[in-house]
């Protein structure tokens, strides 16, 4: 696997992850992002000692975009502090079935994660254990294929839940394309693997130099082909 190098220093690593590519160490034969840092690394610079990287947010196996590793301890330290004060901005486009009623808007949800079925669920706010999951959406447009109806969405994610997109946008009525775990129309039969959900813009603060840095990749795959024509606004 070649990877896509957006940006590198001493410090981080910012890159585009393929989809059907696990975000962190994966316990199978199967390439991951972790490994492939590594071996970049190792590339550029050998030494005896494995070289550390550090997962500071992830993304779902089936979902591509941009993504920052850090290549130090003190790197991934601050960047970790960054997405849990919610100060690492993420920026998605993503293909939904149907059309939400409005233009854009805003889903707050309480959601719980069933480790056992690696799925999430939203649920009742009193709920034990439901975390707050918030994201914004803006229609950049909708178009019909057959009787059916598509959205292409730009979804900037407050909270970073488990599977959270994926679960808010089927909870409110309109599926990602592709999904086979929340959307029911591609369970049955489907072999398509992969989600119509991209990570294409990502802003944060260098560790170091406290510069604010913004990276973005265009979406990919076969659910965004039916927009490839328009530019995400």
């Amino acid at each position: 696997m070649n990877l896509n190098i957006l940006y590198e220093d001493e410090e981080i690593l910012v890159v585009e992850k393929p989809a059907g590519v696990e975000s962190q160490s994966a316990k199978s034969f199967e390439p991951d992002m972790v490994s492939e840092v590594k071996r970049h690394i190792h590339t550029l610079s050998p030494k005896p000692a494995p070289p550390y990287v550090g997962v500071i947010h992830r993304l779902d196996k089936p979902v591509g975009g941009v993504m920052v590793y850090a290549k130090t301890k003190r790197a991934a330290d601050v960047l970790s502090r960054q997405v849990s004060g919610h100060e690492m901005e993420k920026v998605y486009a993503a293909v939904v079935c149907g059309k939400p009623v409005e233009n854009s808007g805003a889903y707050v949800d309480y959601l719980w994660k069933d480790g056992k079925n690696n799925c999430s669920k939203i649920v009742d706010k009193g709920i034990k254990e439901g975390k707050l999951a918030e994201l914004s959406f803006l229609i950049v447009d909708s178009r019909k294929n057959g009787e059916e109806e598509y959205s292409l969405l730009e979804i900037t994610l407050k909270t970073g839940r488990h599977h959270q997109i994926r679960v808010q946008m089927a909870g409110h009525g309109t599926p990602l394309w592709g999904d086979r775990k929340y959307n029911p129309g591609f369970q049955e039969g489907s072999v398509r693997g992969n989600v119509a959900l991209f990570a294409r813009s990502l802003t944060f603060s260098h560790p170091v130099t406290k510069k604010k840095m913004t990276y973005e990749a265009e979406p990919k795959g076969e659910g965004f082909e039916m927009f490839q024509a328009l530019p995400l606004k």
